[in-house]
């Protein structure tokens, strides 16, 4: 378990890499909720947008759940809590105003920057704000 990455895993690589290629800007690792020791995996304070990359062992992929062979009360106890936890950071997200996302490890990067993309520029009040490449006028 030591050897999992917790921060900047492949998906979210893949995927901040695609939302930058698209002009969005954005903060990596931050407490959308002060006070309370939960990270969004990306965060979009302007529109107040929460995007939390799941794996699919660690947080029970309802497409590729598969129970560990060994310790099998344990991991299954873990991850109902993560769950639990998901839920709830979810729940207070949405009292306070945010809008939270969450994204599968399986899913394609590109498919996933887009839906983020959609949903980050229809809550920026003047609509889309993806900066501009060094060639365009």
């Amino acid at each position: 378990m030591r050897l999992q990455r917790e921060r900047d895993t492949g998906p979210e690589r893949a995927i901040r890499s695609e939302l930058f290629r698209l002009g969005f800007r954005y903060g990596i690792h931050r407490r959308p909720l002060p006070g309370l020791r939960r990270e969004a995996d990306i965060m979009f304070p302007g529109s107040r947008v929460a995007v939390f990359i799941h794996g699919c062992f660690w947080h029970g992929c309802p497409s590729h759940l598969s129970l560990a062979r060994t310790n099998t009360a344990f991991w299954s106890d873990k991850i109902a809590t993560n769950r639990k936890r998901d839920e709830d950071t979810c729940g207070r997200l949405l009292m306070i105003g945010w809008l939270p996302m969450e994204i599968w490890e399986h899913e394609d990067p590109h498919t996933a920057a887009m839906r983020i993309a959609t949903v980050v520029s229809n809550r920026c009040a003047g609509g889309p704000r993806p900066r501009k490449s060094a060639g365009a006028a």
